[in-house]
């Protein structure tokens, strides 16, 4: 296990051409799930955990890595199945989620796997809203389910939903506008499309890359000025069938798009997403998920427009 995250820098190389590397774990039975890579920092043995009075059930307790302490939760229990047995054969995947580490603890770890996002395909309609999938694919003839980690770390870590009083810009050139999201996971559509709605700026969602690319095509194709229609796009990066980034490397090539004013939004985070920023032209990158950045960015944006059609 020590070798599996070997090579990253290779891996880089697949973001930008639609090709991301998959980790695959199994939790309860045989069923397996899967997490990106770019998540993930590193794959231990499950060591010692110092309980935490009052916690969430679903918190396993902390573990002390490296001097860091961090939440390690049971992701058997966080998509409602049965609690798995902490013991030696159980491994603590640990990862970045939203600025944050944490651990998720697993009861195997099984290998990487490369494959393309027009892979990895929306969840079955008839999952419903309280479905911990964002996205699965087949391996092997396997389904592989992707787990919506956003929605498990909304549940149990909470945080903020509504920017701050005291970020938001409350003069007329900060406010409406049209913004388009375009993100798989319900949870982040519902977030951005919050914070818009405290300054009164309209919003349209859409589940993936491809839908997007489709639907701005469409609009183009029927005449309307995307730089005009919208006053800026927010994606998500990891998407099915199509990513954030092959999205925008599109948008960006297109004679009647390239100006559209594009921000990439993803948990994804490091240094490693700037430099992506620039390899495929978004204008921004913004991390999921703070409010107060996130309006500050859109009213930026909306004061920009107004002062260029003064």
């Amino acid at each position: 296990m020590s070798g599996i995250l070997e090579g990253v820098d290779k891996r880089t190389q697949l973001a930008g051409h639609n090709r991301f590397e998959l980790l695959l774990f199994k939790l309860i039975g045989r069923q397996r799930f899967g997490i990106n890579v770019f998540k993930v920092q590193e794959v231990i043995q499950c060591p010692e955990l110092a309980q935490i009075p009052k916690s969430h059930s679903v918190i396993c307790g902390v573990a002390h890595l490296r001097g860091r302490t961090i939440p390690v939760l049971d992701l058997s229990m966080a998509i409602g199945r049965a609690a798995l047995t902490r013991d030696s054969d159980c491994h603590v995947v640990v990862t970045e989620y939203n600025r944050a580490i944490q651990g998720f603890l697993v009861s195997s770890v099984d290998r990487i796997i490369n494959i393309g996002w027009d892979q990895v395909k929306a969840p079955p309609s008839g999952t419903g809203k309280e479905s911990y999938l964002t996205a699965v694919t087949e391996v092997d003839k396997e389904l592989i389910e992707v787990i919506d980690v956003e929605k498990i770390m909304k549940e149990v870590m909470g945080g903020e939903d509504n920017a701050s009083d005291e970020a938001i810009d409350f003069e007329e050139s900060a406010s409406g506008g049209h913004v388009l999201i375009v993100d798989d996971s319900s949870v982040a559509r519902n977030q951005v499309k919050r914070v818009c709605s405290q300054i009164g700026t309209q919003c349209t969602t859409l589940k993936d890359g491809l839908e997007a690319w489709e639907h701005l095509r469409k609009l183009t194709s029927d005449g309307i000025d995307i730089t005009k229609h919208y006053s800026m796009i927010i994606s998500d990066v990891e998407m099915p069938r199509m990513d954030g980034y092959t999205l925008t490397r599109k948008i960006k090539a297109d004679p009647e798009m390239k100006n559209v004013y594009l921000v990439l939004h993803t948990s994804l985070s490091g240094v490693f997403n700037t430099s992506m920023v620039e390899k495929v032209g978004a204008n921004k990158f913004l991390a999921k998920f703070d409010p107060d950045s996130l309006v500050k960015t859109i009213q930026q944006r909306l004061k920009t427009l107004h002062e260029e059609s003064c």
